[in-house]
């Protein structure tokens, strides 16, 4: 896997992994697309980033996991749920020899919606 800082779209960044984690990430860029129709992609901080009256989530690959990063808010509130992952402050990871919980991220990005929304009243 490698890093092209000169991607400037979610799909350029998709099209620099193997094809099996292509599958994951598209999985994911899906199940966010579902989540939060109304948000705007773009890549910041050189991954693939949902907008919604500000940041929403970002997610990432790297070599054994796929970062996934909804803000330190949601991974308090989701803590028993995250439990049989690596979190961190604003970020979980899930393990590419584990099953992707894709439920799980969209119940996260539909919680991030709702927060963001609360930003724009």
């Amino acid at each position: 896997m490698r890093m092209d800082s000169s991607v400037t779209t979610i799909d350029g960044y998709i099209e620099l992994y193997p094809k099996n984690v292509q599958q994951i990430l598209k999985k994911i860029r899906k199940t966010i697309q579902a989540a939060a129709p109304d948000a705007k992609e773009k890549i910041s901080y050189g991954i693939p980033t949902f907008t919604l009256n500000g940041n929403l989530v970002h997610f990432g690959a790297y070599p054994k996991h796929i970062g996934f990063y909804p803000g330190a808010q949601a991974i308090v509130d989701f803590k028993d749920k995250l439990k049989p992952y690596n979190t961190s402050k604003g970020t979980v990871q899930f393990q590419l020899d584990q099953p992707i919980p894709y439920d799980l991220i969209e119940e996260i990005t539909r919680y991030r919606v709702a927060a963001n929304q609360k930003l724009k009243a």
